[in-house]
């Protein structure tokens, strides 16, 4: 479990936030930022007020304990981390009772001020970048926002695509699940995001088509979105390119591994994170070492699948119908 409640001794009156620098290492706002979600408890009871005097004594502290499962980075140097994320792992807990996440092994190996710099779906795998250090983070992390880094991916889409595209459409986030369980739809009122694509190889047999994806913006589900929107979803999604019932019961944790296989196509999502390229004094161009070319034993036969068929989810009432674009290079 990441998340601990741990006793520590208080030896002299001292302020709240003092102390959990001392005990931890940490900066003074990440200190504040641990009594104000009430981490720290003295008789059982938070407090938030980080200038609290502490009197000697015996306090609580609930805190995140990393604990590895062994994942080793693909590179690390003296700054970051680049790790290949397992398929069905957060990049960070999303509550305080998960079991494990990504963030585990980034503060294994590279301590408390160590984090990811940007995010993951949790069924999508491949490279996640990760800092060793707070300016590490800054720069990286505004590095994303300036689009000075930039990510492919590779997908297995549902049937065959033939010829490079893009997709330059924006999205907006849904607020009503009752009629669609899509995280986003199109919608022109929506972010601009942008995704050129790329056919690499048709498998006949499978009915599915190998694509190399170049996010150009990085909108929550762009990718997903964008090849459902042009027909193509990608197999093993299990709310685009599904009916419903078969998101509802994805969400609701009630989908079998036989139905999930059936209904979405294939065991998981079938995107992987391939390349980062990012400039850090040296330009760096790190590319994935997992073969998820030869991953497509996870996709259901194109017989048996219900994946993708004329009972799929519609986006959401009021989504706009844009055509994709025509990519120009």
């Amino acid at each position: 479990m990441p998340f601990v409640k741990e006793k520590f001794t208080v030896s002299e009156k001292i302020p709240a936030f003092l102390f959990i620098m001392r005990t931890f290492g940490f900066t003074q706002a990440q200190a504040q930022r641990l009594v104000g979600k009430g981490r720290l408890l003295i008789a059982g009871v938070s407090i938030y007020n980080s200038g609290t005097k502490l009197e000697p004594g015996e306090v609580e502290i609930v805190y995140f304990k990393a604990a590895s499962r062994g994942e080793k980075p693909l590179f690390a140097n003296k700054d970051f981390m680049v790790f290949e994320k397992p398929s069905g792992v957060l990049v960070h807990p999303n509550t305080m009772s998960t079991p494990y996440s990504m963030l585990d092994e980034i503060r294994h190996i590279g301590g408390d001020n160590a984090n990811a710099v940007h995010r993951i779906d949790m069924e999508t795998s491949g490279l996640l970048l990760a800092s060793k250090h707070k300016q590490s983070e800054h720069y990286l992390k505004n590095a994303f926002e300036i689009k000075k880094i930039r990510k492919s991916y590779l997908a297995w889409a549902d049937g065959e695509l033939t010829a490079p595209f893009s997709v330059a459409l924006p999205v907006k986030t849904n607020h009503d699940y009752s009629e669609c369980k899509h995280k986003v739809f199109l919608h022109e009122d929506g972010k601009y995001a942008h995704t050129d694509f790329k056919p690499i190889h048709y498998d006949k047999t499978l009915d599915a088509t190998l694509v190399a994806c170049y996010p150009l913006t990085g909108r929550t589900h762009q990718i997903r979105v964008h090849l459902f929107h042009v027909k193509h979803p990608i197999l093993g999604d299990p709310l685009y390119g599904t009916t419903f019932e078969t998101a509802n019961a994805y969400l609701e944790d009630t989908l079998t591994q036989e139905e999930r296989l059936v209904h979405t196509g294939a065991q998981r999502l079938m995107l992987h994170a391939q390349t980062l390229t990012f400039p850090y004094g040296a330009k760096y161009q790190i590319e994935s070492k997992v073969n998820f070319g030869e991953m497509k034993a996870l996709i259901c036969p194109q017989a048996e699948r219900l994946f993708n068929t004329g009972n799929i989810q519609e986006q959401p009432p009021g989504a706009a119908q844009i055509l994709p674009h025509e990519m120009d290079h």
